[in-house]
This record gives C-alpha cells, structure tokens and sequence, in this order.
C-alpha cells in the first residue's frame, strides 16, 4: 500500500503509480540524525518475543510472535542497518513446513497493510463497504483468515520503514534503490533462514503493489548464482511489473497507458451506475477486446486517424467508460486516470477513489481536473497505523523510541534495476521472474487483482506476464470486487486467503 498524485517527471510518475508520499518530518530529521552520527562499531539489536494461540483458517495454532532487527553489516564487519521482520512461527519450528516472506510496496511502504489486514494473526477492523475508517479506537480483532495454518509468516520493513533504519553514519538512501533494496531484503531473508534452520522448508514470497516489483528483484537475486535459495512460489497481490503500463500519457507520448486503463474504467462506471451493469468479469471482458483492438489501432493512427472511425471510437469509448462524448473529445480520446477520478461523478459532486475506485469523495469544489486527493488513501490511513503502533509496541513489547514510518520515508529511490552503471530504456521487471520460473521448474506463481484497482490496474498485470516466457500452466490468477487492497472486502479477504491457502497448500 501507498499514497499519491500527478507526475511531471519519470521519477514523480512512478510515485503516483505507486504512491510514493512527501516524507514525514519526523523521518526526514532521523535521517538527518543518522548522517550526522559517529561510525558504530558494535550494535546490540532490539528483539521482543510473544508466545500466542489462535484460531486460523479452522485450525488452532501455538505460535511465537517475534519483532526483531536484523543487522546488515559491511565487509569489515561494521553495522550498517538494522531491518525489523515480525515472524509468526508455528510451536515447534517444524523444517518442512512453508515460510511465507511478505512485504508491502511504496517504494518506502512498511508491511502493516498486509500484516494488519490480511495474512498476520490479528487484522484492525475498517469499514467493509468502502468507507471512511474515522477516528479511535480502531478494533484490533483476531485474524481467522490468517494463513498462519499452513505456512509460517515473516513481514519485513525495508530500511527507511516501519522501524528499520540505518546505523551509525550510514546513510539510509543506500538502501533506497530497486538493487539496494533487493539485496538488502534478500540478505535479510537468507539470514532468518539461516538462524532458524529454515533453508530446507518450502519457500513462498508475497509483495503487495511495488512489493511485487521487489518480489521479481529478491527472487532473481535470491536464485542467481550458485548459493541459491530456490523458491516454490511467488505470490504477487496488487502487481506492477512493467511500468510503462501505469507511467505517463500526455505530453510525454506514451500511448500504451491509455488502453491498460480502459477496462478499470469500465468496472468502476458499472459500479457507480454510470453505464450497464453485468459481472465484473463480463464487462471487463468487453472493454479489454476493445481497448486491445479498435482503441489501440485508433491511438497508433494519431493524427491519421479518419473522421468517422474517430466518432466511432468516440461513441464506443463513452459507453464502455461512462465519460460523455463531449469530454472525450476535448481529451482527444485519451484519458488519464487521475481526470477520471474527478469526471466520472462530477455530475454528483464527487471523485472516486484510485486505490479503490468503490470509495468517493468530495473535493474542495468541483471545478478542478484532478482530484485534491485519493479518498480510499485517506479513508484507511488512520486505522492501520494506530493499528501498527499499538499491535507493535504494546502488545508485542517491540521497545524504542522510533517513530513507526507506515508509508513515506523513502526519498531518492535509484529506478535503476541493476543499479549503478546501468540503464532502464524500458523499465520491465517480468523478464526478471520469468526467467526464475524457466530456471525453476517447481516455482508458481499466484496474481492476485482488483477489479477496481487504478494503482496497478489488472488488465496492465495481465499484459505484464502474458507475454513469451512465462509458463503460464504454472500461473494462478485470482480476481476480487474491491481495489488494490482487495482485503479491505470483507469478502474479498476470505476468498483471498482461500485462494492463496489453496496455491501454497497445492505443492
């Protein structure tokens, strides 16, 4: 999960797509403290331990509840950072059951959205039905939708989230980075493995919004080379892999974008009473052959484009999208998602929301191109963080002084995927986990989308890894009625722990 709005340039479109926020002050001035900070020499980590019982998936479970740090260290020896995981282990550390590794996305997002509201033993309660989630106190309530029956769970928060950070005079954007940040959470993963004697368990990775992203990136780097760490699978929620399918339009000449968002379009316009309804399923199934055909040939035509097949376009698009001909037109056809938000419901004096478009709004007035901001970002925010806050600190004795940095942190991320000395002409990481399945034959993967998701819109997902070499019998796609943090359904979170139950139990 993360926050945000308009690009104007590569790095701020990535930012929008995935929500990267301004950085809290309390964060910026930790960073500034760590800079200035004498070399640390030694490091004694901070560790709390629970012993629990619940009741998962049916099933009653003893297990241990453990926030620690992690400490990566240089060549020498010297500490750099210290990145806290929260593990829930089934009594008794049995090696051959699964260990689930699981993130959440930004960048600079920590892992309280997956852990506290659909995987970990305890979930806050927010509204089901795509409203606000108010003030405190917000019910912390036992999870039965947790997974924690099947396979053992461990939530990491890169450096620069959560409770993580840098050491001595480390600077914390050293981490900040597609490269840095998988090799610092593939470090971390093969250290836990290491420490518990967990190598010869079956091994799952899961990553929400740029947490898949990151999962292509660790499991590259995690099955590189001879000291490999082989995977049964991948499970990918919420996925952006190629980002030119959510970066740009406008000015900057990239007409691809304007398809992969055509059939998000339509769902929420069903949804909202603003064109036929039908299942989500069906109507997406319309806009995608159309945005796959006469739209996407009508966009490579540009300015060749004849009249009449231009009116037709025009006509065929405001029925799918539930836009008038009128603002198609004056958009010359190509709509960005964040006008979307603000047009489609102008008429009611209202934005819809772009982590879940169920979820609307009122703006400062109703004049506007874009919206002032994301209603199903704001209507969650405050409940996961006190959520975090309290689960972490007082229930789980996780003791410092550290703010607790939810989403926004990170500042300079390197979109290089190699890092240093490379380039990213058409910044893809599919390639990246494509090939981990061709080099693994036991590694499946699991998709999960909603259908009401502008963030990483599904259809942009499904043309990520619907292209040569994937091997697509080894791919399970799921799809949910609620957004990018599907689980915020109460429904949707049920049936996503069934599903992903089903794929890791179908080993």
């Amino acid at each position: 999960m993360r926050f945000h709005l308009k690009p104007v340039t590569a790095a701020s479109a990535l930012a929008l797509a995935l929500g990267l926020m301004a950085a809290p002050s309390s964060a910026l001035a930790a960073d500034k403290d760590e800079e200035k900070a004498a070399p640390v020499t030694d490091y004694e980590p901070i560790v709390s331990q629970r012993q629990l019982s619940g009741t998962f998936g049916g099933k009653r479970v003893d297990y241990t509840a453990r926030v620690a740090e992690t400490v990566l260290k240089d060549d020498d020896g010297k500490p750099k950072a210290a990145i806290v995981t929260t593990s829930y282990v089934a009594k008794g550390n049995d090696r051959s059951r699964p260990v689930t590794f699981l993130f959440n996305g930004g960048p600079g997002s920590a892992s309280l959205w997956l852990q506290l509201g659909a995987f970990g033993p305890k979930r806050v309660e927010t509204p089901g039905d795509a409203t606000d989630d108010g003030a405190p106190p917000y019910p912390i309530v036992d999870n039965p939708d947790s997974i924690l029956d099947v396979t053992d769970l461990v939530f990491i928060d890169p450096v620069g989230t959560g409770f993580s950070h840098a050491i001595g005079d480390t600077e914390a954007k050293e981490y900040y980075g597609m490269s840095q940040d998988a090799k610092s959470v593939a470090e971390v993963i093969r250290k836990w493995l290491t420490e518990n004697g967990r190598w010869n368990s079956p091994k799952y990775l899961g990553g929400e919004s740029y947490g898949t992203t990151r999962s292509a990136l660790v499991a590259s780097e995690l099955e590189s080379g001879w000291n490999d760490v082989a995977l049964n699978g991948v499970i990918l929620i919420s996925a952006i892999l190629d980002f030119p399918t959510v970066w740009g339009g406008g000015e900057d000449g990239n007409e691809i974008v304007y398809p992969m968002y055509v059939p998000s379009m339509a769902v929420a316009a069903a949804y909202h009473g603003k064109r036929e309804g039908g299942s989500p399923a069906r109507i997406a199934e319309e806009a995608r052959q159309f945005a796959l055909g006469p739209y996407m040939t009508a966009l490579l035509k540009g300015q060749d484009l004849p009249a009449d097949e231009h009116a037709r376009i025009r006509a065929e698009l405001s029925r799918i999208t539930g836009l008038s001909e009128d603002f198609l037109e004056r958009a010359n056809l190509r709509v960005t998602p964040d006008r979307f938000y603000k047009e489609l419901l102008r008429d009611r004096g209202l934005v819809v929301g772009r982590f879940d478009a169920r979820y609307t709004g009122k703006d400062y007035d109703n004049a506007g191109a874009v919206p002032d901001n994301d209603p199903s970002g704001y209507g969650i925010d405050g409940a996961y963080v006190t959520a975090a806050n309290d689960w972490l600190r007082r229930s789980l004795g996780f003791d410092t002084e550290r703010d607790y940095v939810p989403l926004g942190g990170v500042t300079e991320w390197d979109w290089r995927p190699d890092g240093e000395g490379s380039v990213a002409p058409y910044l893809n990481v599919a390639p990246r986990l494509s090939r981990a399945m061709r080099e693994n034959s036991d590694l499946r993967v699991f998709v999960g989308q909603g259908w009401y998701d502008f963030a990483t819109p599904f259809f942009g997902a499904e043309y990520s890894m619907n292209r040569p070499g994937f091997p697509k019998e080894r791919m399970t796609w799921k799809y949910y009625d609620a957004g990018h943090m599907m689980y915020l359904r109460n429904e949707d979170r049920t049936k996503l722990s069934q599903d992903v139950r089903a794929f890791i139990t179908a080993r």
